[in-house]
């Protein structure tokens, strides 16, 4: 388990890729696009100085952390003598799919095959392998290097020696990783978009404003951000997304995307990424207040 492949230098993946890279495992990170490896290795170096200007880390760390990542634009070089995937592609069902079949096909027999997913369903994805018992979900929160929790999602064919062995590593990148069962949303997203989507409803319904709605949920609840303001952080496309597989394996209209939120992610207002969702991030420094706020936890 020293030798690890990441797929995606998304802001997840380059989050996955750095976490294990500073734990001393050797990173096989992979993207089709050169540029997106590019700006992946270019936000791990800004995240890594920002632990030196705190004192988490020593200069030494850092320098250490990047020469564990090499980069590969082809899935399979970039696969070759690992003993874990771990995929954080796009939240679309059909690429994942694609995906795992490729892995399963170019990867060693007993390679561990993991998704970053955060709520399709494992068992679905193992489906397409010929390892089901090798195929678990790891769901890391963002921003990955800070936050503690890893969902162990297993599906119905994970073995226990398999489920055993993503924990044990999770401990060995200091965080806490809880084991759930294969549902939509498994448990954080089955909570929280549900959340964030009646704030939507309640922007929608005219009861309050943005910036009121996310003030009771902070003063009043004790959360860290607004839902509305972490709707944006997500990703409103995001957001939609899980929520769709949540009502396509639920059928229950609780889960139903309110229509506000389709209609922002069809007019291109996904949140901080694209510059305009629920807030205006289009002044870089907007931007950076919130990745700043998310860094200094």
């Amino acid at each position: 388990m020293k030798n690890i492949a990441v797929i995606g230098a998304g802001t997840m993946g380059n989050g996955i890729a750095h976490t294990f890279a500073q734990f001393g495992c050797k990173v096989q990170l992979i993207d089709v696009s050169e540029n997106a490896l590019e700006k992946g290795m270019a936000t791990i170096a800004k995240n890594l100085d920002r632990m030196v200007d705190k004192g988490s880390i020593s200069a030494e760390n850092k320098a250490e952390t990047l020469a564990n990542i090499t980069t590969f634009t082809d899935l399979k070089e970039g696969v070759k003598n690992v003993g874990l995937v771990v995929e954080a592609a796009t939240e679309n069902v059909d690429l994942k799919l694609h995906i795992f079949k490729q892995l399963d096909a170019l990867c060693e027999p007993d390679t561990i095959l993991a998704s970053n997913t955060s709520s399709i369903s494992i068992t679905q994805i193992a489906a397409v392998t010929s390892r089901p018992t090798k195929v678990i979900g790891m769901h890391f929160m963002n921003p990955v290097p800070i936050m503690k929790l890893v969902e162990i999602i297993r599906g119905y064919n994970t073995s226990d020696e398999v489920t055993q062995t993503i924990m044990d590593l999770s401990k060995q990148l200091h965080k806490v990783p809880v084991e759930v069962n294969d549902y939509p949303g498994f448990v954080a997203n089955r909570i929280l978009m549900p959340m964030i989507n009646e704030s939507i409803e309640t922007l929608y319904n005219g009861v309050a404003g943005v910036t009121e709605i996310d003030t009771v949920m902070k003063l009043g609840m004790a959360h860290p951000m607004g839902p509305l303001q972490l709707a944006d952080f997500i990703g409103l496309d995001v957001c939609l997304s899980i929520l769709n597989v949540m009502y396509d394996g639920f059928k229950n209209p609780k889960y139903a995307p309110c229509p506000l939120l389709v209609n922002m992610v069809m007019a291109g207002k996904l949140g901080v990424k694209s510059g305009e969702g629920f807030y205006d991030y289009s002044e870089s420094r907007k931007a950076e207040k919130v990745a700043h706020m998310f860094s200094s936890k």
